[in-house]
């Protein structure tokens, strides 16, 4: 055999155990911590869904399971750091529905917002909500229409371009036809605090940072952007139950891995959260805040992936949303 050949078997040899190496057994993961990326600011909805999941996880497996925040650009900075992260398990994304709005937002994204994940579940769902200031007239939705068509209000608070809510906003806008023009804050905090103030008396959030200031009083809430009524805000009609259907745009909290994480794996962590959100401890709490625990199959979060990227498409191109 010829030098050539040998070295060649050799490598062959040394790659073949590195790949084999690189793909943890199972029943070996996790032996060390696991980092969950939110690629959103601390506080935000996708923070609190990661923590309260990254503490039952790290509970039920014996290992640390870290957030690590990354923001920046509408998320796509941090989901950028998990397409790049090595597919061994250590690292897993939590998103929201900037995953798939980003598709079309950004006209080139450094990941492929299909091929470069590996979808395990969405464990949650939140919806927006339709809120006015306390001195708003208006005690309906339709009400709150007739007051923007003769010209009563004309703006509305907006928490940042391209987010799921500015989303809801602009399917409301293009539905009815409205002429709302968009006042910009840095972030939905500022966002729902000009609403409390009464300067930007109109807004649509998401419903976790709205929630206290509905219950205080400080706001009201016209309806829920969700299918069914949210059990955080039980008396909140949704849009369709106001009388406007097809303004569905609930916010899926979903936990994907970098695409080639072994399948054991993915099935692993898809376990350990379904048993997290059987947990009424975390049941409770996330209920508390306006989220909707659920388990879905890795297939359907791909699926709901799939066909969210060209409905929600849809929306930014016709409403001629702009990154900031």
């Amino acid at each position: 055999m010829r030098p050539w050949s040998c070295w060649l078997i050799a490598a062959l040899a040394l790659a073949a155990a590195g790949t084999c190496a690189a793909q943890p057994a199972p029943d070996a993961y996790p032996s060390r911590p696991v980092r969950i990326i939110v690629p959103f600011g601390a506080a935000g909805p996708a923070d609190v869904f990661a923590r309260l999941v990254a503490q039952k996880l790290g509970e039920n497996l014996g290992r640390n399971f870290l957030v690590e925040n990354h923001p920046g650009a509408g998320g796509t900075i941090g989901t950028a750091v998990a397409a790049r992260a090595a597919p061994d398990g250590y690292t897993l994304l939590v998103i929201s529905s900037n995953l798939m709005i980003n598709a079309s937002l950004y006209p080139r994204l450094p990941y492929d917002t299909v091929r470069d994940f590996a979808p395990i579940t969405i464990a949650a769902t939140t919806p927006n909500v339709l809120i006015v200031h306390r001195s708003v007239p208006a005690r309906s939705v339709q009400e709150l229409v007739d007051l923007i068509r003769a010209k009563r209000y004309d703006s509305y608070a907006l928490g940042g371009a391209g987010t799921p809510s500015h989303v809801s906003a602009e399917l409301f806008k293009l539905a009815l036809k409205l002429d709302l023009t968009p006042v910009p804050f840095d972030g939905g905090g500022p966002a729902i605090a000009s609403v409390i103030a009464g300067q930007t008396p109109i807004s649509f959030s998401a419903l976790a940072p709205a929630a206290p200031g509905i219950k205080q009083g400080l706001l009201r809430a016209l309806a829920v952007t969700s299918r069914t009524r949210s059990s955080a805000l039980p008396d909140i009609p949704t849009l369709a139950e106001a009388g406007f259907p097809d303004q569905e745009n609930d916010m899926p909290q979903g936990v994907l891995a970098p695409a080639g994480t072994p399948r054991p794996i993915i099935e692993l962590i898809h376990r350990e959260m379904a048993k997290a959100m059987a947990s009424p401890e975390v049941r409770q709490r996330m209920l508390a805040i306006g989220f909707e625990p659920m388990v879905t199959t890795p297939e359907e979060f791909a699926e709901r992936i799939r066909t969210d990227i060209p409905r929600l498409g849809r929306i930014v191109r016709d409403a001629h949303i702009r990154p900031e």
